[in-house]
C-alpha cells in the first residue's frame, strides 16, 4: 500500500482560468475552480460550501487562498487556508504558511513557511477571524 499513487476525484469545474490569462483583483467563487493562468489577488471560496481549487503546474497565485479543498501543483505566494483538505502535488511551491485539516504532500512539493494543523472547526474559525482582521485594517486605513 505504501508508495502507491492515489488519485482523488477532482470535482466539477465551474470556472476555468486559462494558461494565457492574468487576473488582477480578488476572486470569489463557489463550486470548482481550475487555474492554469495567473491570479494577482486573493482567492476566496463562498462560505458554507465544499468548494475546490485546482492549481495546475502552469498556475500562479500571488495572494491568500481561502478554499476548503485545495489541490496545488503550481506556485502560491501567500498563505493558504484549507479548512478541509489540501494536496500538494510534486511541482507545488508555497511561499507562505499552510493552514490545513488534512494534508497530502508528494515528494518534490515545497513549502517555504509553516505547516499549521487545525481541526476542521478551528480552521473555519481562523478564516472568519482573519477576514474580520482584514476588514478592520481596511476600515482603519480609509
Amino acid at each position: 500500500m505504501l508508495g502507491k499513487s492515489r488519485k482523488h476525484k477532482v470535482g466539477r469545474i465551474d470556472t476555468l482560468i486559462g494558461q494565457n490569462t492574468e487576473l488582477q483583483g480578488d476572486l470569489r467563487f463557489s463550486g470548482g475552480l481550475h487555474v492554469d493562468g495567473k491570479i494577482i489577488g486573493n482567492v476566496i471560496a463562498a462560505e458554507g460550501g465544499s468548494s475546490m481549487l485546482t492549481l495546475s503546474e502552469h498556475g500562479v497565485i500571488e495572494g491568500e487562498v481561502r478554499v476548503p479543498n485545495v489541490i496545488l501543483n503550481g506556485r502560491v505566494q501567500g498563505d493558504v487556508y484549507a479548512a478541509e483538505r489540501i494536496e500538494l502535488a510534486p511541482q507545488a511551491s508555497v511561499t507562505g504558511n499552510v493552514y490545513y485539516n488534512l494534508l497530502e504532500m508528494a515528494m518534490g512539493a515545497e513549502v517555504n513557511g509553516s505547516l499549521v494543523h487545525q481541526a476542521e472547526g478551528t480552521a473555519r474559525n481562523a478564516e472568519k477571524t482573519a477576514k474580520k482582521e482584514v476588514l478592520n485594517a481596511v476600515s482603519v486605513t480609509k
